[in-house]
This record gives C-alpha cells, structure tokens and sequence, in this order.
C-alpha cells in the first residue's frame, strides 16, 4: 500500500531537481524519486545557464542537488525534508 500512497501523494506535487552530470548526491536522489515512484523534472544546470543563475536566485548557492517541490528548494539530499513536503510516510 505504501506504493499506492506515494503515487498519490507525487500527483499533487511539482517536482524539479537541479543536477550537474558529475554530482553522486544527484544519482542518488534521482534514484531516491524514482524508488518512491515521484516524477520529476530534471534540470542539468552545467548545460542549462539560464537554470543555473535562476537556482542561484532562488537558493543562493550554485550547490547540487537541489530539489524544488512546489517553489520550495531543498539545497542537498535531506531525505526527511523531501518526504515531509512530499506527504511520504514509511514503516
């Protein structure tokens, strides 16, 4: 049931995570959604230099990852913060 629950709690919810191709914390929390089955937009701001100076705008850091849940940055992989504003429970 808790595959059920996270499907319906991603669907309310609007994802972006800000990556560069070399950033091992970005795998890890690309996977991370993707185990919790919560779609997302990746954005590679190493390609994307537009992105990069709006992440920097928005977080004041160039630091990756970064996950935007509805507007809200979470700067690194702080998986308790992720579940909480995604609405996952586990156990």
């Amino acid at each position: 049931m808790s595959s059920s629950s996270a499907k319906q709690a991603s669907r309310k919810h609007r994802v972006l995570v800000f990556t560069t191709p070399t950033c091992s914390w970005c795998t890890r929390v690309k996977a991370y959604l993707r185990q919790q089955r919560v779609p997302f937009r990746e954005i590679d701001v190493a390609k994307d230099q537009k992105a990069a100076k709006d992440l920097v705008r928005r977080t004041g850091q160039m630091g990756v990852p970064v996950v935007e849940i509805d507007g809200r940055p979470i700067v690194g992989f702080d998986k308790p913060q992720i579940d909480r504003l995604l609405g996952l429970k586990h156990g």
